[in-house]
């Protein structure tokens, strides 16, 4: 088995070409001048020395060495055996509110963008578990299911923003609801749903939803997102505030954290509350309280025990570039001595 662990480097090879293309218009470029003033006879006298094979080679050698340090770059590898295994970890959905409310600066830069934020840094401190995000706003969706593939979970997560969502609201039951119909029933693994939000306006029947999570085990961690005094929405255009969200009176509406809402739907939910501010990292304590879950074995997954290649390729490329440094573009003495007519170049 053979791979590149790096494959993306691959593509700089696609300037190898225009290389050799520049080097040849140069070339004939140089060439054409030459020829203004004398003819090939009169440069072999002029200049004796030259040898155009030698300029050939040298240039060949850069390049060849030069495409051989990049496909290192992309580090070859070669598989030596498979490995089985177990897949160990316990589930988790967050479930991020995206209504306009999360807009409010209380919590800098702002809710969602701070939610965001420990989102991410939850997804690299994540150890075999599976992970899934549920955006909700008037409605929930998924953003994505669960996985154990972090890397595309964080390209999804920054995908996310006030837009995501189109509808208006704050749909928390829709969103644990969606959550626990999302969890793969049939694998016995530890479940748990961390919501985020600033719980205001929510709509529906929380503790039902609350209480169907009971039934399946799954235990609700809620953070709030804001602050008691509240802030008022901006409204920005090209990420430039050019005014605030007003009611129908005129006045700017002041957007508040529900933390009553969030403490009941903890508690009812075998969970624990948190209260998001400017300078902790709220997703790391509940990382902490998620890594007191049993953790079950889910899976298996068999993996290739690659070994790296890359310097099969890079120490001959050192050594070519090396030996192009000794050669002169010049002919040698020897075949300066010989008679013209076999010195051919």
């Amino acid at each position: 088995m053979f791979r590149f662990a790096n494959s993306e480097y691959l593509y700089i090879l696609l300037i190898v070409p225009a290389l050799v293309f520049g080097f040849i218009l140069l070339y004939k470029n140089a060439k054409a001048k030459l020829h203004k003033f004398s003819t090939d006879e009169m440069l072999k006298v002029i200049s004796p020395e030259r040898s155009n094979k030698k300029i050939f080679l040298k240039y060949a050698m850069t390049i060849l060495a030069f495409s051989m340090i990049v496909i290192s770059l992309a580090n070859p590898q070669v598989g030596t055996k498979m490995e089985t295994i177990k897949q160990v970890g316990i589930d988790i959905f967050i479930l991020l509110d995206v209504s306009r409310s999360m807009a409010a600066e209380d919590i800098q830069p702002s809710r969602l963008e701070k939610a965001k934020y420990e989102i991410s840094k939850l997804i690299q401190n994540l150890r075999g578990d599976r992970i899934g995000l549920i955006i909700f706003s008037g409605d929930a969706y998924i953003q994505f299911p669960l996985t154990s593939d972090y890397s595309a979970a964080n390209l999804f997560l920054n995908s996310v923003d006030f837009n995501s969502v189109p509808q208006p609201g704050t749909a928390i039951e829709s969103a644990i609801l969606l959550a626990i119909n999302s969890f793969q029933e049939d694998v016995k693994t530890k479940k748990a749903i961390v919501l985020i939000t600033d719980g205001e306006d929510h709509e529906g029947n929380v503790i039902d939803a609350v209480n169907e999570a009971n039934e399946k085990e799954i235990k609700i961690f809620t953070i709030g997102v804001g602050s008691k005094n509240g802030a008022p929405i901006p409204v920005k255009e090209k990420n430039v505030i050019v005014g605030y969200k007003k009611d129908s009176d005129g006045n700017p509406i002041i957007s508040r954290l529900d933390e009553q809402t969030l403490k009941q739907i903890a508690n009812e939910g075998d969970g624990k509350f948190y209260r998001s501010t400017n300078s902790q990292d709220e997703l790391e304590k509940v990382f902490y309280d998620l890594a007191k879950i049993e953790k079950n074995q889910f899976g298996e997954t068999k993996v290739a025990d690659y070994e790296d290649r890359f310097y099969y390729l890079l120490i001959p490329a050192l050594i070519i570039l090396i030996f192009e440094i000794f050669i002169s573009p010049r002919k040698s003495k020897i075949i300066l001595q010989l008679k013209p007519s076999e010195s051919e170049d």
